[in-house]
């Protein structure tokens, strides 16, 4: 029936007065109504970018370039060489002679900056060859009518935004089951994708049954009600990822009922119906469900309050569930039990909350004056959830579309200081703290080794902040794995003298180090690495590209240079990705990088070392299901079968 209870008759000859069958505990009802659902496939369509919007990824999506593609200006103002200006200060200002063009967006630099010069650049202007940082022209005074006077220091990487450092070439850049909003278009479309393939939304057939209903907007006879439930349903389930079709209010006759039930349930993947559970002579719905296919019903009759006279069941495959006629009652059933198999059905996360309480692991500056809006990803730590700041820089795309929300700092307040407890507004309210979490020095091989998890349903967080940055955060318990590829002079081996109480180490794989170079380049091609890099020493016009200080990289690299100093050595990228880049578009010439990095960007390699890119594992947390289940993933043939295809060697 609809909204109002049936009001069942005296037992007289010839009536047969059905009672409910055994109650079932709402997880032994879940238990059942998923068994006969899961596993399944979801189904899966192609849609252009513009027609993805709310729809859920059906697999993963990985770079397909670099963004950004090249070494770019973050301010307006001028290419600059850091090291001509390290003595600049408002007693000496450093005078530098212009450049002869001027480098906005699209236009690609073609003179190099020498050392005292500098060339005029816009936001989002690609960095000339020789420079390393960028000043902003508000820091800056005319010297006559081609040079400026600069009164501050600029440090190497100033007001650069790095190849690669926002998205780098070949890493996952959304996962299946990412749910695709405005951010995630964005990201899309600055890697250049089209389309993507994502998970074909259940269509839902929804059916009020009672001879009281009544639709919106018609007049309300005596003893009728308005069809609320119809409505209501429609809704939720458009909110929870399926695609709604209402075939409205059937009155209770069993043969108009079985015949809309039926023409429902061809047309879509899943039948919803409101009223006419409760098994009194006047219901039919449950009746007819036993016609409709196997296994029929498999739960008539839930411990829940309000909810008891829910029906599940499944027919040949599609679900078919019949609510209670009180609208609370549907909608508390509803929520509780059906929409988390719907989102299932949809690819869809679960839902959470809006808002969470969370600790900053590490002091954030803020400006006075300005209230700032920090963009935030949450983990769990010992005592509650850890909020990692965003350090991309603000036109990172990835910022915004991979934080799960943001904290705020007030106008008045010059910081957050570390430890601080704070209220993180979630972006989405289907945010849920990672299965996972892995803080440290990236690799696109990590991808591949949590791509099992992902598609077990766990989610993992990564962040990448160095292995240096990934050790300090598991000794503060901040994530489960750290990460790491560093080097022990002493000792000559790689990651376990760096390893703290409580930490221990798991072997990942191993990584060809090598010289980066443009195929062709005589300086390079034939010689070994120590050779290439001491024919680089040799030529003032060969420009290399360095990492950042904690790289495992920069390591190496310094131990090759022997504490020379060769022009770009300042210049200090954050990935491998990045250098790749800065020697493929010619502005450096050599750099260190990994063998799977430098092929991809279809350069000469050089190998130097392997190197070991292990994890150091927080031993408390080994227990922990998706920690076992990253190990067990690291361990499996699929993954290491991966990782050699990618040009990794497994431990």
């Amino acid at each position: 029936m609809g909204f109002g209870m049936t009001i069942v008759p005296q037992p007289q000859a010839g009536l047969d007065q059905e009672q409910f069958l055994t109650i079932l505990s709402r997880e032994e009802a879940v238990r059942r109504f998923e068994a006969a659902l899961f596993p399944r496939a979801v189904p899966s369509e192609v849609r252009r970018l513009a027609e993805a919007l709310g729809c859920v990824l059906a697999e993963d999506v990985a770079a397909p370039i670099d963004v950004p593609p090249f070494d770019r200006s973050n301010v307006d103002g001028f290419a600059v060489r850091s090291a001509d200006l390290a003595a600049a200060g408002e007693a000496s200002p450093v005078r530098l002679v212009l450049n002869g063009e001027i480098i906005a967006c699209g236009i690609a630099p073609t003179q190099q900056v020498a050392p005292c010069t500098a060339t005029t650049i816009a936001t989002g202007g690609p960095l000339p060859r020789g420079a390393d940082a960028v000043v902003m022209v508000e820091h800056t005074q005319p010297a006559g009518p081609r040079a400026i006077e600069v009164r501050r220091a600029a440090s190497p990487g100033q007001f650069v935004s790095h190849a690669g450092s926002d998205i780098a070439r070949g890493e996952a850049l959304l996962r299946a089951g990412t749910v695709v909003g405005s951010r995630e278009i964005g990201m899309l479309a600055a890697c250049g994708v089209a389309e993507v393939k994502v998970a074909r939304k259940p269509r839902v057939a929804v059916v009020s049954t009672g001879d009281e209903l009544v639709q919106p907007g018609h007049p309300l006879p005596p003893a009728a009600i308005y069809d609320t439930n119809g409505a209501i349903v429609v809704a939720a389930i458009d909110e929870n990822g399926g695609e709604a079709t209402f075939f409205g209010a059937i009155p209770d006759d069993e043969t108009r009922l079985e015949a809309a039930m039926r023409t429902a349930l061809a047309q879509a993947d899943m039948l919803v119906l409101s009223g006419g559970t409760s098994k009194g002579a006047g219901d039919l719905s449950h009746r007819i469900i036993g016609r409709l296919g196997k296994p029929g019903i498999v739960a008539h009759g839930v411990a829940l309050k309000p909810g008891k006279p829910l029906c599940l069941a499944v027919c040949d495959g599609k679900p078919v569930v019949i609510l209670p006629g009180f609208p609370t009652s549907a909608m508390f059933t509803f929520h509780d039990m059906i929409v988390p198999v719907l989102r299932r059905m949809a690819g869809l996360p679960l839902r959470s909350d809006a808002k969470v309480s969370a600790k900053v692991p590490v002091r954030i500056a803020s400006e006075l004056g300005r209230t700032e809006f920090v963009m935030v990803s949450l983990v769990e730590g010992r005592d509650g959830l850890i909020a990692y700041p965003s350090g991309k820089g603000s036109g990172a795309i990835t910022s915004f579309a991979q934080a799960d929300g943001f904290l705020r700092i007030d106008a008045l307040a010059d910081q957050l200081p570390a430890g601080a407890e704070t209220e993180v507004t979630l972006f989405t309210p289907h945010v849920r703290v990672p299965d996972l979490v892995i803080i440290g020095s990236h690799c696109t091989g990590l991808d591949l080794v949590t791509a099992p998890l992902s598609r077990a349903g766990l989610s993992v967080r990564s962040i990448a902040v160095g292995s240096l940055g990934g050790l300090a955060a598991a000794r503060r318990g901040e994530c489960d794995l750290a990460p790491i590829h560093l080097f022990d002079d002493r000792s000559e081996t790689y990651n376990t003298p760096f390893l703290a109480e409580g930490l221990e180490l798991v072997p990942g794989w191993r990584r060809m180090q090598g010289i980066v170079f443009r195929k062709g380049d005589t300086r390079f091609e034939g010689a070994s690495a120590r050779e290439a890099v001491a024919a680089a020493l040799v030529d003032p016009a060969c420009i290399m590209v360095n990492r950042n200080q904690g790289a495992g990289t920069r390591i190496l690299i310094d131990r090759l240079l022997g504490g020379a100093r060769p022009e770009g050595y300042w210049n200090q990228p954050r990935s491998h990705n990045a250098v790749a880049a800065a020697v493929a578009q010619h502005r450096a010439d050599w750099g260190m990088t990994i063998a799977p990095v430098a092929h991809a960007a279809g350069l000469g390699f050089i190998p130097l070392a392997e190197e070991h890119y292990d994890f150091a594992l927080v031993t408390a947390r080994r227990q922990r299901p998706a920690v076992q289940a990253f190990l067990e993933a690291l361990g499996s043939d699929e993954s290491r079968a991966a990782l050699a295809r990618a040009g990794f060697r497994p431990a």
